[in-house]
């Protein structure tokens, strides 16, 4: 059995499961609707596998929720400013970028908001 990624996964596929039984989708359905595969879909809600923005973003079209709520569940985004979270999202939603590009440029902004809470005053 393989090991999952970590608590915020694991959280992210139990929201998913949730939404999809309070939607009364089958995996199946939800799969079909989100346009991944359902193996794919299954490994994502058992935690074994981390989306892509874009995928997170299909999946919650397809529930009808916020891709913003699935991108703070996936740790894509900070749940806590919602200044950085527009930043964030500006970043996520460039169709320019590739994701392996959109997750270096929010690590990068994070890693210099983090350096910047942290300098003294004066500097």
């Amino acid at each position: 059995m393989a090991t999952p990624l970590g608590r915020t996964m694991g959280s992210l596929g139990d929201y998913l499961r949730e939404q999809r039984l309070a939607n009364k989708l089958s995996l199946r359905q939800l799969a079909d609707a989100a346009g991944v595969s359902n193996p794919y879909l299954s490994q994502i809600e058992r935690g074994l596998r981390r989306p892509s923005a874009e995928v997170l973003q299909s999946i919650a079209t397809a529930l009808r929720i916020s891709a913003e709520t699935l991108y703070v569940r996936a740790g894509i985004l900070s749940p806590d400013d919602s200044e950085i979270r527009s930043v964030e999202l500006a970043i996520l939603a460039d169709p320019g970028l590739s994701d392996r590009q959109k997750q270096s440029l929010v690590d990068i902004y994070r890693s210099f908001r983090a350096s910047n809470d942290t300098t003294p005053e004066g500097d």
